[in-house]
């Protein structure tokens, strides 16, 4: 669960602009860059210098500050220096794997970006022919 929140923020961070970029762009561009390795490549190496960044961040400081508060707490034993990577537990080979996690999450968005945009014309269809379903039926219900 913990893996998967660190490659969906970062990953959510990343698509925050999305919205906006939408109306530029098609889910056929979008398929496109989301499958191109290089891409890919520059998403999993920010995401791992973010990652990398966060497990060198000292925590002993709110530790401290938790501690007073709770003396009784873990955060008693945390020394001053501590980094959040110390306290996790690193893994070396943990950004490796965060990389390739990241790259397989993009080629699968970029896949299914593909299918919606192959997909796109009949659900239109589906939707005004549901709408106009819609319209009969309710004018029918109001003749009764």
């Amino acid at each position: 669960m913990r893996r998967l929140l660190l490659i969906a923020l970062p990953a959510a961070a990343l698509a925050a602009p999305l919205p906006a970029a939408a109306a530029e762009t098609s889910l056929d561009d979008t398929a496109a860059a989301l499958n191109d390795p290089a891409m890919q490549d520059r998403m999993a190496d920010s995401v791992a210098a973010l990652v990398g960044a966060l497990m060198q961040m000292r925590v002993g400081p709110l530790a401290e500050a938790v501690a007073r508060v709770d003396p009784d707490s873990d955060a008693a034993y945390i020394p001053p220096d501590a980094t959040l990577g110390e306290i996790a537990g690193r893994d070396p080979y943990y950004g490796e794997r965060l990389g390739d996690d990241v790259r397989a999450g993009a080629h699968m968005a970029g896949d299914m970006a593909a299918a919606l945009s192959a997909y796109a014309p009949v659900l239109k269809d589906m939707a005004r022919d549901m709408a106009a379903q819609w319209d009969r039926e309710r004018a029918a219900a109001r003749r009764r």
